[in-house]
């Protein structure tokens, strides 16, 4: 029995070439962002289809590219892509736990991504906004009522932490607005200001009577970036952070309780975990300036980077018992292949070199999980003011941390109708 437990493992470590999207790639995408290549940033991301982005991972490349496809102007295909992200997301949802027997002996590589809860949050937002630039009203109103359906399940739900998106539940009382939802837009507009923690609408500006208003999401930022950290900590505090593993998962399997009885002390083991690393830009702050003269400066309305840091500490504690009692795991699976090299050849030099090839397997597979919707901006700033009527060429200013103009971009004869309503986007990396 023994003997097939661990050739079945050996099968696992030997074909766990589990990984996401690098490092790299991710800092190469994002420089094409800061250059404005968009289209060029879809194309490096389409080759990296089967390579940065395995079958596993289908739902990660589906979101990558949907954002970078948004960013292009091309919401048709961006909300194909999205679109398969969202049924993805409901697959996963409805997928069995058994089947994710690797995460408990590899890494957690080795289950299909899984987004972060303001990830999927997102999604609505993306989706609602491609509706929007093809003017799309109730299209984008199915992905209004989503959002709110999904968030409203997280407030209700016992999860700690990041619990609703002020960004997406205002957004979609803007939707609710434009399609003549007037109760809706005041259920989800009461909700962004009790997630936002203010008594009053910030982005709110006094309508003038015959013009048109103007919405401006001003897509800022590079997300920070998940690494994968490793640390090398003794077998007794292991078994402690083991033997407290608390995620609704079975308990410790038969083979770690008789290494702990066995008294596996003294051995170190390797633990893995992920961090964020800042990623540098430069714009800050941007403004709306109209035809007419008048400066409106957009405002924070979503925090990506505040979101990933509050998901990856929420998810902190559970990563590290996991991780340790995977590597409990690792730890018995190199004893008793010592023990059974040892026993068929009768050689006690087979028996060390067998354990410290599983401690070697054990080690170089145990990664962490680096996997993010990576192409996400790291902030959301918005702005809402009113302009005459017909075409208008409005003009977004960028601005670095002292104030200091560093960018333009131009819309072009935006079609104003009165007393009707036009929603802009634009993103910056840079």
């Amino acid at each position: 029995m023994k003997a097939r437990w661990l050739t079945l493992l050996t099968v696992l470590l030997c074909c766990s070439a589990c990984g996401a999207p690098s490092l790299r790639h991710k800092q190469q995408v994002n420089k094409l962002l800061a250059q404005g290549e968009y289209a060029s940033a879809g194309q490096s991301l389409e080759s990296a289809k089967g390579k940065q982005y395995s079958r596993r991972d289908s739902l990660l490349y589906y979101l990558d590219t949907g954002a970078v496809l948004h960013a292009a102007g091309e919401p048709a295909a961006s909300d194909e892509k999205l679109a398969l992200a969202q049924e993805r997301i409901e697959e996963l949802f409805t997928q069995s736990l058994s089947a994710q027997a690797g995460r408990f002996l590899i890494n957690d590589l080795t289950v299909p991504y899984y987004p972060a809860a303001f990830e999927r949050s997102l999604t609505y937002y993306y989706r609602a906004m491609n509706f929007l630039d093809r003017n799309d009203v109730p299209g984008a109103l199915v992905e209004a009522n989503k959002a709110v359906y999904y968030l409203d399940g997280l407030r209700g739900s016992k999860r700690s932490g990041w619990r609703d998106d002020p960004f997406v539940q205002y957004f979609s009382s803007l939707v609710f607005e434009s399609a003549g939802k007037r109760d809706d837009a005041r259920i989800a507009r009461a909700r962004a200001v009790q997630a936002y923690g203010t008594s009053y609408d910030p982005f709110y500006v006094a309508p003038v009577q015959g013009w048109g208003e103007v919405i401006i999401v001003h897509e800022n930022g590079v997300s920070p970036l998940k690494k994968s950290n490793t640390f090398q900590v003794n077998w007794d505090s292991v078994l402690l952070w083991a033997q407290a593993h608390q995620e609704g998962e079975e308990g410790l399997s038969p083979q770690v309780q008789n290494a702990i009885v066995a008294g596996l002390l003294g051995k170190s083991v390797t633990i893995s975990y992920p961090t964020l690393e800042e990623q540098p830009y430069t714009i800050t702050a941007s403004e709306a300036v109209t035809a007419q003269g008048q400066v409106y400066p957009t405002r924070l309305a979503g925090n990506v980077a505040q979101a990933a840091e509050a998901d990856l500490q929420e998810k902190e504690l559970a990563t590290l018992m996991r991780s340790a009692a995977r590597a409990a795991t690792k730890r018995v699976a190199a004893v008793q292949a010592k023990h059974l090299a040892q026993q068929s050849s009768g050689d006690e030099s087979m028996g060390d070199l067998a354990e410290l090839v599983f401690s070697f397997l054990g080690a170089v597979t145990e990664k962490a999980d680096t996997r993010q919707w990576f192409t996400l901006p790291a902030q959301f700033r918005l702005v809402r003011f009113y302009v005459p009527p017909g075409p208008q060429d409005i003009l977004l200013r960028f601005k670095d941390g002292f104030g200091n103009i560093v960018g333009e971009h131009i819309f072009d004869k935006v079609p104003v109708r009165p007393g009707g309503r036009v929603y802009l986007h634009y993103r910056t990396a840079q």
